[in-house]
């Protein structure tokens, strides 16, 4: 994409990571996950007495700070409000729009998919670059940014509604081996806002047009960290085998199901050059 933005065609910069014991993720959707596991109770209690819905609200907001702390990361207190805004949203029904795509190949072998040659076109996608400590944190900061935005910090005032894949622009060296601890997080906008795209009140969060792209992309499950990702990469060049058809030191990863989940859908992409 722009290089000077969420750079989906070009490379970082920075220093590898260490590939060292890795943290979990913590998504947007882990909220949402939150909300239909356990909040039926404590939503019956807000019912029941006045009180119940800022109990209800510290109760996510400290739920939270407890995960977060665990992957080394601070949930601060101003995000209590996004957090409620996204698990009690979407419509009321955690419906989540898929970034839409046209399907041009699909490769498989015995019934399994190895990969899909996809079509996406130009589209606004609000992201941000950021670089912490580690990848996790890059990730996790990154998303609670997005999250504000979704959640009425834009110039809308609205909440925006929640579309899948999240995705994450990863960048490597040109062989692959190491991946940079520079991350760029994305959210594709919901139709009824790629017109006239909010921004956003914080200016670390930036709308960018993305052009069209074909990608190949590969399913995989598990979890999402520095080795996971570059196994992956390596895994769908091999398959692939189209070394000089695809950029090749900038992928996706793009996340579709709470990382809790049993069974993970995540997938990588592969964009292939202009």
């Amino acid at each position: 994409m722009d290089p000077g933005g969420c750079r989906m065609s070009s490379g970082g910069g920075g220093d590898g990571p260490d590939f060292g014991p890795q943290h979990g993720m913590i998504t947007l959707e882990d909220l949402e996950s939150f909300s239909e596991d356990q909040l039926s109770d404590s939503s019956n209690g807000k019912m029941e007495g006045e009180g119940e819905t800022m109990d209800d609200d510290n109760q996510l907001l400290r739920y939270w700070q407890d995960v977060a702390r665990g992957h080394q990361v601070e949930v601060p207190t101003d995000m209590a409000e996004p957090i409620h805004q996204l698990t009690t949203n979407n419509d009321g029904h955690h419906s989540r729009e898929r970034v839409p795509f046209t399907l041009l190949t699909r490769n498989d072998k015995c019934g399994d998919v190895l990969w899909e040659k996809r079509h996406y076109e130009k589209a606004h996608w609000a992201c941000i670059t950021i670089q912490e400590d580690t990848y996790e944190q890059s990730i996790c900061y990154g998303f609670m940014k997005i999250m504000r935005y979704i959640c009425q910090q834009n110039t809308s005032g609205n909440y925006l509604g929640m579309t899948i894949p999240i995705v994450t622009v990863v960048r490597t060296s040109e062989d692959q081996s190491t991946m940079f601890r520079e991350v760029t997080v994305a959210y594709y906008l919901p139709p009824e806002h790629q017109a006239q795209p909010p921004q956003a009140l914080d200016t670390d969060v930036v709308i960018e047009e993305w052009p069209a792209i074909i990608a190949y992309t590969r399913e995989f499950g598990g979890p999402t960290n520095e080795v996971t990702i570059i196994n992956e990469i390596r895994t769908m060049a091999v398959i692939l085998g189209l070394p000089d058809i695809c950029v090749s030191d900038s992928f996706i990863v793009a996340g579709y199901t709470n990382p809790a989940a049993a069974v993970r859908h995540n997938e990588i992409w592969f964009l292939e050059r202009p």
